[in-house]
């Protein structure tokens, strides 16, 4: 079976393409071509085009050198071709949002209460001002204020506009936002292409069609292609077919290469034949597009894990779009599959709790109004329900109505999501600088309660600059490089050929980018090292792999996670025969060694006392160096074997030599190690090296302490712990051995998934655990989507594993990590820090609304004055606490967990000791203001009345508190100076002297509206002291202990594990989520309308899920129930129907053991 390859005519270079002359091959003839698959392309294109070689002659490019990269070329192909890009939709306008934002139903109450205001106070029927109508007759003054009955319907009404007009806003600017965002991560995605002989880098969006591309392990490919070469090339094309095995790729089977598909094994070259929206990938963009109601039809895929996931292949500046709307359908039919973060769930439940106080507080507060009105009316002063009256009658109903519905308003925090919000967005633009690029928005948050990080080691731990420090050659242990002269010859000429043929040829080490510095290391960084031996022996790799191109490789056996080798084969150019290079982890090929090389250079037996005096004495001692051991080996074939029965042909090889290779730690790694340690976040490592060198790097990192007792395990070892007889993973077992694992070495990428998932799921210990991973190579992919926070490698890592990931590391270092987790824990002390000031305000409004009404008949506050506390503190609060820049401190406590609750103890204290001193003053103010300030008494005045100063006054303060209160709210862990670091946050200070500001023009110039009146200079000196007394009583606050007040309460916990009932683990995967069965018992049906939070909340979800910065992401969801759906492993793969409503007809979920991520789709 030869090595894929399509022979290269004489003279087709790229000099001699006439340039001006019409391509041989239309666009729709190629689009019809990549319809095909297997046996029927292979045989259209030998009917039509002779070869691969007839397409490329018509498309007038050369397999060897590629295009000519002339721009009057290449722009011709785009115009003939089209450009490889999806052009996106268009954003939601502005009104749209408007719209979205105008659906939310405690506006529509506020906006209906406010048009029936509106329609009475220009209603004056002839029995006004009579007697007979009770206290209502009082109602009005002069006819001037007659005419200003409008005023406050009026007002309503404005307050609503600007309601909606901020939130549209807020959308509109994270839409904007996170297209850019999109559009930088297009931009940075480079693909590798053969242009004037030259192999160079270049944008996704720059491929035409014709280029010659290289194709590699990890790839996605950008275009359509067929193939031109390749070796041992194996494609996912789950993404298109929804067939979960890989397929073989071969110029005689099958050369069809497709846009949104994944090389899995091998490498090649491809002819591009279709791009953009002529790919197919594009053709079934454009079809979902064109049914708009489709989009929810996008493909499904399955993994292993039973998640449905959605892939949108194509690298388009489209992804935003299209997922959005996507997740808006999805929504809309699949409210119970929707999964949350943690602070999400948090969120969500602690909404839920205030909205139900909040509808009960607003319900009682009408009802008193109503019923108090009532009695004394009817009761009391005995009055006759008359026609002429029933208009002033309905307008104290209406007046009363408002005072209810302004309650709700206050008690629901609606600007909380906006805190969110504002929070993570903030967040990920800084993380950007801070090497974190955010996929998902909720990982973000989700990092700061992460109790564990699993680690790979080589590049995110170690400097990933492999160099070659000690070797094995001809019987002797060099502990340096060894001269050339001191190594055989033929030995020599052996081991130069081996390395310089049995690696990618993509790998090069180019000259240093200035002067002085390290040569660059270009493609796999060990096949780097060992290119440099070659060049430390004073010879050179290029000359030998001129004489023998990659077409002259008869066969190649690419590396891969299951070989952990990689051999290439040549066919003897003299005699008949074949020579076979291997290389690959010393354990592994020297088991496959029945020779090896001695001083002379001549072949000697290798026996099994041989290779364990071998591993004792050379690859031990190196390995405990922390160095990663490679043998380099070889075999000579007289005959052609059967190439596809691999173990027969890996066999009896004769080993050239063993060679140690460096790869020293990063010099800020054991520091951010320590960090993380002191933060109460446990590292593990979990690498493919052997242990010796895995727990010699894991103790120059700090993972493992002398002295300690953890475990260090190979992953063959692990398996044998955690599986009972019949190979099953049990969890039981694997909480036994867990908590102790620092290292697992020699581990495959089942056993990193089994680890992560075992880690999740498991509920030994005090708090549940949130875990993040790191990895860079597509066998990482399913670990990467099974935990909590993903971590992929920006500069090594391979497509496959940047799209599972959560979190891409542009510089692939763990000190980024931890920088990630300090932005985490930031957000999650943000949000808290609103939550304090929020419901504190909350708690005062409500009461004094509550309690105003019903004694006084009205509320204090007015529903203007209301809804101004509530849009400006809400609105301007969220932005003042939420972008707190993060200090190192808070990486000195432990993390939250899953099951720590929002609002801790001291917070509880918090709102309570300053809801305590807010309703001391107000009340004071209310009942005793008009004694203290020498003013009239502004209680009980008749409808439509002017503003009294009184009320004013009591609207002042009550704003002044809450001014002085958000900078108490800046420490929730009970610390006593306020402004440490204030000047640090510019947003803040802003925040706090704005609101100010505009309040003095509120009282001083609000008139009627607002139902203020100007106040005197000592009234305003006054107003501002009360409020400088929360600074103070905030200290007094903080001096009482907390331990003491054993009666607080928390409030905004996680889910607790007692909550798992049965029927929600027998769900299978319908993956409900907590928060949202409580949302649907039946008495607060209608609240989950009222709730600000899912409206506003659509910006978030946009975020997490709807933004694939990389396209085709496959996307991850976590939650806590879904993890433990994922607890019941199913040995086989099954396929679990799910409601039309959710996924396309013929789409289907699968469950089943950890392989890496496919994919399952309908057929196209």
């Amino acid at each position: 079976m030869a090595n894929n390859t399509a022979d290269h005519p004489p003279g087709n270079s790229v000099t001699e393409i006439d340039q001006d002359g019409d391509f041989g091959i239309t666009m729709i003839q190629l689009r019809d071509l990549m319809e095909l698959r297997s046996g029927e392309a292979v045989s259209k294109i030998a009917e039509c085009y002779g070869d691969v070689q007839g397409i490329c002659r018509r498309l007038k490019t050369s397999t060897i050198e590629g295009l000519s990269a002339n721009p009057t070329d290449l722009e011709k192909r785009y115009t003939v071709f089209g450009k490889n890009f999806i052009p996106p939709k268009k954003p939601k306008t502005f009104l749209q949002l408007v719209w979205e934002a105008l659906q939310d139903v405690t506006l529509i109450i506020l906006e209906v209460a406010a048009i029936i205001s509106l329609g009475l106070s220009f209603y004056h029927p002839q029995g006004e001002g009579k007697d007979n109508c009770g206290q209502a007759s009082g109602g009005v003054e002069d006819e001037g204020e007659a005419q200003a009955g409008w005023i406050e319907g009026a007002a309503i009404l404005f307050s609503v506009i600007i309601v909606v007009l901020v939130t549209a806003f807020n959308d509109w600017s994270k839409e904007k936002q996170f297209r850019g965002l999109q559009n930088r991560i297009e931009k940075e995605q480079k693909f590798t292409v053969i242009r004037k002989g030259q192999v160079i880098q270049i944008s996704v969006a720059e491929i035409v069609v014709g280029d010659i591309a290289q194709i590699k392990y990890g790839d996605l490919l950008p275009a359509d292609g067929i193939l031109i070469q390749g070796n041992d090339l194996k494609i996912d094309e789950s993404s298109l077919t929804g067939e979960s095995d890989h397929v073989r790729k071969s110029l005689e089977k099958d050369p069809m290469l497709l846009s949104g598909t994944h090389v899995m094994e091998g490498s090649g070259r491809m002819v591009v034949t279709a791009v953009g929206m002529n790919s197919q990938t594009g053709i079934i963009v454009t079809l979902l597009g064109a049914t708009g109601e489709d989009e929810k039809k996008v493909k499904k895929a399955k993994t292993q894990d039973g998640i449905a996931l959605e892939i949108q292949p194509l690298k388009s500046e489209e992804g935003a779009e299209t997922e959005e709307k996507e997740e808006k359908e999805k929504k809309k039919v699949n409210v119970s599959k929707k999964e949350k973060s943690v602070l999400q769930s948090k969120l969500t439940r602690l909404a839920v709790q205030i909205g139900k106080a909040g509808l009960i507080m607003s319900a009682v507060t009408v009802i008193i109004l109503i019923l108090y009105f009532v009695i004394d009316t009817f009761g009391v002063q005995g009055h006759k329900w008359t026609a002429e009256c029933t208009p002033i009658y309905v307008q104290y109903f209406v007046k009363f109505f408002i005072i209810g519905v302004t309650v709700l308003v206050v008690a629901v925090p609606e600007g909380l999501p906006l805190a969110v919000t504002i929070s993570l967005a903030y967040s990920v633009k800084k993380m950007m600088k801070d090497n974190n690029l955010v996929r998902h928005l909720d990982a973000c948050e989700t990092m700061g309660n992460a109790t564990a990080i699993c680690s790979d080691k080589t590049g995110t731990l170690t400097m990933n600059r492999m160099t070659v420090v000690q070797a094995y050659i001809g019987d002797t242990h060099y502990k340096n490089v060894p001269e050339p002269g001191a190594i055989n010859p033929e030995t020599l000429e052996l081991l130069v050929n081996s390395i310089s043929i049995n690696s990618a040829y993509t790998t090069k080490i180019m000259p240093p980018e200035m002067e002085g510095g390290l040569p660059r290391h270009v493609g796999n960084k060990t096949e780097c090292s060992l290119l440099g031996l070659v060049l430390d022996l004073k010879r050179d790799y290029q000359p030998i792999r001129d004489e023998i191109p990659e077409e002259k490789l008869y066969k190649v056996y690419t590396f891969n996670s299951s070989r952990k080798s990689m051999s290439t084969v040549l066919k003897n150019a003299t005699g008949p025969g074949f020579r076979m290079y291997s290389k690959g982890a010393s354990e592994i090929v020297l088991r496959k060694c029945s020779h090896v090389l001695d001083a002379s250079g001549q072949p000697r037996a290798f026996k099994a006392k041989d290779r364990d005096e071998m591993v004792r004495k050379v690859i031990e001692p190196m390995a405990c160096d922390g160095l990663r051991t490679i043998c380099v080996a070889m075999r000579n074939f007289t005959t052609e074997p059967d190439w596809d029965n691999e173990a027969e042909i890996l066999n009896d090889l004769t080993c050239i030599c063993v060679v140690g290779i460096e790869d020293p730690v990063r010099h800020e790694v054991p520091e951010a190690i320590a960090k993380c340690q002191r933060a109460g976040i446990t590292v593990r490592m979990v690498t493919g090296d052997n242990i010796n060198t895995a727990r010699a790097i894991a103790t120059k990192c700090g993972i493992l302490q002398p002295g300690e007792d953890f475990l260090c395990m190979e992953g063959k070892e692990f398996n044998q712990q955690i599986r009972n007889d019949k190979g099953e993973v049990e969890q039981e077992r694997l909480d036994k051995v867990w908590p102790k694992l620092r290292v697992l070495a020699r581990s495959s990428p089942t056993d990193k998934h089994t680890l992560v998932k075992g880690i999740i799921d498991s509920t030994v210990g005090e708090t549940r655990q949130v875990v993040a991973v790191t990895g860079d190579g597509t066998n990482d992919g399913p670990a990467l989507k099974k935990a909590d926070v993903g971590f992929a490698m920006g500069i090594a890592g391979t497509d496959v594993a940047k799209e599972a990931s959560d979190i891409i590391l542009t510089d692939d270092n763990f000190t980024s990590i931890v920088k990630a987790v300090m932005w985490g824990r930031n957000v999650y002390d943000s949000i808290s820090k609103f939550l304090q000031f929020q419901l504190t305000v909350n708690v005062v409004a409500v009461i004094v609304a509550f309690t105003g009404a019903c004694i006084t008949q009205d509320s204090p506050l007015k529903a203007v004055q209301m809804l101004w506390v509530n849009l400006i503190m809400d609105t301007l609060a969220s932005l003042a606490l939420a972008t707190e820049p993060p200090t190192e401190s808070l990486l000195l406590r432990k993390p939250y967990g899953r099951n720590k609750p929002l609002i801790s103890r001291t917070m509880m204290k918090n709102i309570l000791g300053h809801a305590i001193y807010q309703l001391v003053i107000t009340f004071t103010l209310l009942f005793a203001g008009e004694k203290l300030f020498n003013i009239d008494n502004g209680r009980n005045a008749p409808l439509h009345s002017p503003p009294s100063e009184h009320y004013t006054i009591i609207f002042n303060v009550f704003v002044m508190m809450q001014l002085f209160n958000e900078i108490n709210a800046r420490k929730i862990h009970g610390e006593r100076n306020v402004f440490e670091g204030i000047y640090r946050n510019p947003i803040f200070c802003s925040v706090v002297l704005g609101t100010f500001v505009l309040q003095i023009v509120i009282v001083q110039f609000g008139g009627k509206p607002f139902s203020c009146t100007a106040l005197t200079i000592d009234q305003w000196l006054w107003c501002v002291f009360i409020g400088v007394g929360e600074l103070l009583w905030g200290q007094l606050i903080s001096a009482i202990p907390t331990h003491h007040l054993k009666f607080l309460k928390e409030a905004g916990h996680g889910i607790p594990k007692n909550e798992f009932s049965e029927e929600v683990l027998t769900e299978g995967e319908n993956e409900i989520d907590i928060a949202e069965m409580e949302l649907r018992r039946g008495q607060i049906l209608w609240f989950r309308g009222l709730n600000r939070i899912q409206t506003q909340m659509d910006v978030v979800y946009t975020f997490q899920t709807g933004q694939t910065p990389v396209p085709g992401a496959l996307r991850r969801q976590p939650s806590v129930v879904s993890q433990h759906n994922d607890a019941k492993t199913v040995s086989s793969p099954t396929h679990v129907g799910i409601s039309s409503s959710s996924l396309s007809a013929n789409s289907a979920v699968a469950a089943g053991p950890p392989a890496p991520a496919s994919s399952s789709t309908t057929g196209n």
